[in-house]
């Protein structure tokens, strides 16, 4: 027996659907990672333009991208990345401050020595782009150590509001780390090291609650 074939409308969906995803992610990935300057602007043309698109897969993601407050958009349709006040920093610092010491809490029991070695791993590559004073890999490689902790908390609601804030902070982070210009090795990623080693849930609780608020703090000071 034959299969019929797709309906034509399905058929005609697709590349704008996979087109849409594509541009979706590349752009969130930006954000998240600090790749974008706060308060950058940018067009829909100019987006359709770097990935390749119609208008319409970058209208669709940036539609997207504002939901999700990685973008913000004036009346007039002016995109740009979100700048941040003090008091708007505060609220995201306590956010974190509240999540993510529970996430690690609850990751606590199931961090095996694998799971500690790779954290380790990851804070290393961290500290190269201190060294290295690479703004984008700080930013990229402080989130891959957190959320790779987290992932053993078997949280996912938790962890999407957890990335959610994340995805408002990251053009700040990048301009806070570019504020500070540290070459100082981070001590609070060793602090939650070896808190796991010793299975230590309450200095587990305060290095971690220390370490996510405590840069976000000269922001809004």
């Amino acid at each position: 027996m034959s299969i019929p074939p797709r309906p034509l409308s399905s058929r005609l969906a697709d590349p704008n659907a996979a087109a849409h995803e594509r541009v979706y992610r590349s752009l969130r990935q930006q954000v998240l990672h600090g790749e974008l300057a706060p308060g950058q602007a940018m067009t829909l043309r100019g987006i359709a333009e770097q990935f390749g698109v119609s208008m319409t897969p970058a209208r669709d993601s940036v539609r997207r991208l504002v939901a999700e407050g990685a973008f913000t958009m004036s009346s007039s349709g002016r995109i740009s990345t979100p700048e941040l006040t003090p008091e708007r920093i505060e609220e995201l610092a306590v956010i974190r401050a509240m999540l993510e010491p529970e996430m690690a809490s609850r990751a606590l029991p199931r961090a095996h020595f694998a799971l500690i070695d790779r954290l380790a791993a990851i804070n290393a590559l961290n500290q190269e782009a201190v060294m290295n004073q690479d703004a984008v890999a700080y930013v990229r490689t402080n989130l891959e150590f957190h959320r790779t902790l987290y992932l053993r908390a078997q949280t996912p609601a938790m962890l999407a509001l957890c990335e959610t804030v994340w995805l408002q902070l990251g053009p700040t982070m990048r301009a806070l780390y570019q504020k500070l210009r540290r070459r100082d090795m981070p001590q609070h990623h060793r602090m939650i090291l070896a808190a796991l080693r010793a299975g230590d849930e309450p200095g587990l609780r305060l290095a971690v609650r220390i370490d996510v608020t405590q840069g976000l703090r000269h922001l809004a000071s």
